[in-house]
């Protein structure tokens, strides 16, 4: 059996149940397809923290209790490692050793953002893959010299379908970039379908961990500048709108304006706070409203919401803004896309009006396009990892 390993970042953020399933289906898909996975992950002393949010020791951390909870309900126990505190102790694996012979023997190092960044593991490596599921900030960054976590990979993959191609902004930095996409384990999102569009709902930060980047004199924003230009979308007569939004309450004068406009507002950390509680919340709506990050947008990167790609696979329609996806993904039945007000009112008025055709529509595009059997056996083929 040839052996792979997966390295994301789990344990780093505790209740981000979203951001977990992003790590999960590559292992699990991988899985399926019939390699020894390794779902490596990461965890520094600064990292940990309590119930209260207050540092301490890794082995009474959130973070640990997070991290184990999923490996066990997602059947990965025996298949996944957390290393801390640079490998002075790991979880899952019997020692740090453990992990490098696992990565020695593999075929390839699949590295989320470079999450995982030990240099004995990426020495380890055969074959190290940068896979870039933030297109935008990562060759911002790299391109002003902010950050070198690019350098030292033998291939790069994104989910950034438009970078290299004319019309996007998005510098390539002189790396051939391998576009692609993100998968999804179909039958783990299987839902009882829905009768009607009566609730679009989605999960997100309304800032996130990153600032808005400047570059080439633009500022290229995050969700809550595109969020502000569809506040007014909800309509009194029309479905419900609602949105598990991460938000400080410093954004008081947003929250406010949100709710004037009709919109509810869940909390993340209740609807979100698990992998399954996650898919519970995508499984009870009926279809998801996708408001991206402002640098996806304005850039025409071509990224595709692996949130999104859920809410397909589960047989729920999706109303996306847009980033330039139309050149990769057919769209009008089950996917639509917008750019204005009155285009997202249209859409809305569209998968009301014919909710089925969307809903079976939503779920042959998820099996055509994100399936990860085949999504996950072509990238590896591409990479020369098969």
């Amino acid at each position: 059996m040839k052996r792979i390993v997966v390295a994301g970042s789990i344990a780093q953020r505790p209740g981000q149940g979203g951001h977990a399933w992003v790590f999960l289906q590559y292992a699990l898909g991988l899985q399926r397809l019939g390699w020894d996975v390794l779902l490596l992950d990461r965890l520094e002393p600064e990292m940990c923290r309590d119930a209260s949010g207050a540092p301490c020791a890794f082995e009474q951390s959130v973070n640990l209790a997070y991290w184990r909870e999923i490996i066990r309900r997602s059947g990965l126990e025996g298949s996944a490692a957390l290393i801390h505190d640079g490998g002075r102790q790991v979880a899952g694996v019997p020692s740090f050793d453990a992990v490098l012979r696992h990565v020695r023997q593999s075929a390839c190092l699949l590295n989320v953002m470079g999450f995982v960044d030990h240099p004995a593991v990426l020495e380890a490596a055969a074959l190290r893959v940068f896979l870039d599921i933030d297109p935008g900030f990562t060759q911002m960054w790299h391109d002003l010299g902010q950050t070198r976590f690019l350098d030292g990979y033998d291939a790069y993959v994104t989910v950034g379908a438009n970078i290299g191609r004319a019309g996007c902004a998005i510098p390539d930095c002189g790396i051939p970039w391998i576009p692609w996409r993100q998968p999804a384990l179909l039958d783990w999102w299987d839902a009882p379908p829905r009768s009607a569009a009566r609730r679009f709902t989605s999960v997100g930060a309304w800032r996130g961990p990153y600032a808005p980047v400047e570059y080439r004199g633009q500022t290229y924003g995050l969700r809550v500048h595109e969020f502000r230009r569809f506040a007014a979308l909800p309509r009194p007569s029309g479905p419900r709108f609602e949105v598990a939004l991460d938000i400080e309450d410093s954004d008081a004068a947003d929250l406010e304006r949100l709710r004037a406009h009709g919109w509810t507002l869940a909390d993340p950390r209740r609807v979100a706070c698990s992998p399954w509680a996650y898919r519970s919340y995508v499984w009870g709506s009926d279809a998801e409203l996708m408001i991206a990050k402002g640098i996806y947008v304005h850039t025409n990167s071509g990224w595709f919401s692996d949130r999104s790609i859920g809410y397909l696979a589960a047989g729920r329609p999706v109303l996306a803004q847009s980033t330039g996806i139309e050149a990769h993904y057919p769209t009008g039945d089950g996917l639509v896309t917008f750019r204005t007000l009155d285009e997202a009112r249209a859409g809305v008025e569209d998968i009301t009006a014919r909710y089925d055709r969307h809903a079976r529509a939503a779920r042959e595009l998820a099996a055509e396009y994100f399936d990860s059997d085949r999504v996950l056996r072509e990238l590896l083929q591409r990479l020369g990892a098969a």
